[in-house]
């Protein structure tokens, strides 16, 4: 059977949008109605009026989807597309670090569940995170969940003393400091672009920092034509797509292979999208009151990024 022809018919047939996230397999980028990072998935779920949402991501990712749209089902193609990130921050810890701090705003990082979400007063993506931030007055005390590599990276660029949680993408912590020397020594006139989520002593060694929209823009508008990219395998997609020309080499985890896959995003695949869309289900399921806690503070991050021009 041919996956792709059977899932653009169903996907007519049942007016439905197809969102992907760059960190998705090739075959999946190609077919999805839109392809882009958190704040730009989480835009085109805000404005669509499809009738069905078949997100190509991770959990946190379709259960944003859903309580920015409660009234639209939304699909995810593999229950089990989880979060090392969103995992680091279970609630009931996350509750009690809170209780530790009650004069301070939480800012949370969109790579978290919906139920750290019902405990924040504003979420962040990649893409917007240090202009949020910014946006407060300088003496507002801030906790920022769950991600302490992007926390010190915005704490460093703001000189904002937010308290971090102690949380981090499995993808992006593992790379070292010893494998960027290695490829930088053997390939001396490319440029380092990293994603925040790395260690800080990764992004001391960037040429350019950013999130994977931001990093993909700059691939394509700069003027070099060799890169070491420092973040998910995935996004190799569409970095050579935009620039067949150039080259294009990933950090890879260790000296076995030449990847840094995250097995999350990768469980979903062009079979599963399809049984997904034509039985419509996995669905994601929230309580009416998770959705109404946790739509608060996402749609403070959309209304932001509106008035600050953050547009994908």
């Amino acid at each position: 059977m041919d996956n792709v022809r059977e899932i653009k018919k169903l996907r007519k047939e049942k007016d439905a949008i197809i969102l992907a996230h760059y960190y998705q397999i090739p075959e999946i980028q190609d077919i999805a109605d839109y392809v882009g990072d958190s704040l730009g998935l989480a835009q085109k779920a805000e404005n669509t009026n499809a009738k069905l949402i078949i997100f190509a991501g991770v959990h946190f990712m379709a259960e944003t989807a859903k309580i920015i749209n409660p009234n639209i089902k939304v699909l995810l193609p593999d229950l089990e597309a989880g979060c090392s990130l969103a995992e680091s921050c279970p609630p009931e810890k996350f509750k009690k670090f809170k209780e530790q701090y009650p004069d301070h705003l939480v800012i949370s990082y969109i790579n978290c569940t919906a139920a750290i979400k019902t405990m924040s007063d504003i979420i962040c993506t990649s893409g917007n995170a240090v202009k949020i931030v910014e946006s407060l007055p300088k003496n507002q005390k801030i906790i920022f969940a769950p991600d302490k590599n992007l926390g010190g990276y915005i704490n460093n660029i703001t000189g904002r003393k937010m308290v971090l949680w102690n949380g981090f993408c499995e993808v992006h912590d593992i790379l070292s400091i010893e494998a960027i020397i290695k490829l930088k020594i053997k390939n001396p006139d490319a440029k380092l672009v990293a994603h925040p989520e790395c260690k800080g002593q990764v992004l001391e060694l960037a040429d350019f920092i950013g999130s994977t929209n931001s990093m993909l823009n700059f691939t394509k508008t700069d003027k070099s034509e060799k890169y070491i990219i420092a973040t998910e395998s995935g996004i190799l997609h569409q970095m050579q797509k935009n620039s067949p020309k150039k080259e294009f080499i990933i950090v890879p985890t260790d000296e076995t292979c030449s990847c840094n896959d995250c097995p999350y995003m990768k469980l979903n695949t062009l079979e599963k999208l399809y049984l997904c869309l034509k039985n419509e289900e996995p669905e994601i399921k929230l309580s009416n009151e998770i959705i109404k806690q946790a739509k608060l503070p996402i749609f403070k991050m959309l209304n932001i990024s509106k008035k600050l021009n953050i547009i994908k």
